[in-house]
């Protein structure tokens, strides 16, 4: 059997699931105002910036960092 290291200790891997489409989606909408239901509830602002797992929201001058996957739909305003 192949040693890997690590003395036989095994170690969590973070796993982070894209969606590719609502990436797409957020990134053609940045600077927008957009409401964004997630499973905790809607939230409304500008769509300040997008990552691969979480979305920057500008509502009324406070920024929400809002993990894409929690994200059950979006719509422009």
């Amino acid at each position: 059997m192949p040693h890997h290291g690590g003395h036989g200790h095994h170690h969590p891997l973070a796993v982070t699931l894209v969606d590719p489409c609502v990436v797409d989606a957020l990134k053609a909408n940045i600077g927008n105002y957009v409401v964004l239901e997630t499973t905790r509830g809607g939230i409304d602002g500008c769509i300040a910036d997008v990552k691969p797992d979480h979305v920057v929201l500008d509502a009324r001058g406070k920024k929400f960092l809002v993990r894409i996957c929690e994200i059950v739909w979006i719509m422009p305003k």
